[in-house]
């Protein structure tokens, strides 16, 4: 039989690490109210987030293991102005990549059964990328993570390797997705308070 005090403990201490990053402006803003009400129920907490982002990526080579640096991030629509600032910028490492990344939400929860009932909200809110992560006795760990994504090399050895007009258009292209990411995150969050109560 699972160890209901060891699972209340990881849900305490997940809830008081996402206090805590509150309190120091860390947390990712646009997730704070769904991670507060996850963490409100009885049975679920979410242990890392993101609702997603915009990013300038600063690499040595794209292919190999690398640490990669953020040159620029943006966790809301980006301006084609700013881009084109932070391009103009000395990056760090050769290549500097555009990138948008999307939502991504780890909850944690006490036994498989609610794991499915995780799972279920995913599907009524139309997220196709998720599962069980982690499974124990103590502890299920659901990963979710939305499909709005877009990477590609802009500027390689001091040179920028796209136009302006292109630049325009991924810059445009990359914010319609991050509303469209944003509005899956808060049909999950409308299914979830439905459904995990």
């Amino acid at each position: 039989m699972m160890n209901k005090n060891r699972f209340e403990m990881i849900k305490a201490h997940n809830s008081e690490q996402l206090e805590e990053a509150i309190a120091e402006g860390k947390a990712d803003q646009k997730m704070i109210k769904l991670c507060r009400f996850v963490n409100s129920t009885k049975n679920f907490f979410t242990s890392s987030s993101c609702a997603g982002r915009i990013a300038l990526l600063s690499v040595k080579s794209i292919g190999k293991k690398q640490p990669k640096a953020f040159h620029r991030k943006w966790h809301r629509k980006v301006a084609l102005k700013e881009v084109v600032e932070g391009l103009g910028e000395k990056a760090r490492e050769k290549e500097l990549w555009f990138k948008l990344d999307p939502f991504i939400l780890h909850i944690g929860t006490n036994n498989l059964e609610n794991a499915r009932r995780i799972l279920k909200c995913m599907r009524l809110a139309g997220i196709k990328r998720g599962g069980i992560m982690l499974a124990k006795q103590e502890k299920f760990l659901v990963e979710l993570q939305g499909t709005h994504t877009m990477s590609l090399p802009i500027k390689n050895e001091g040179t920028v390797l796209v136009e302006k007009g292109y630049l325009s258009f991924i810059v445009k292209q990359a914010n319609e997705k991050l509303v469209e990411n944003y509005e899956r995150l808060r049909l999950f969050e409308k299914v979830c308070r439905g459904e995990l109560k």
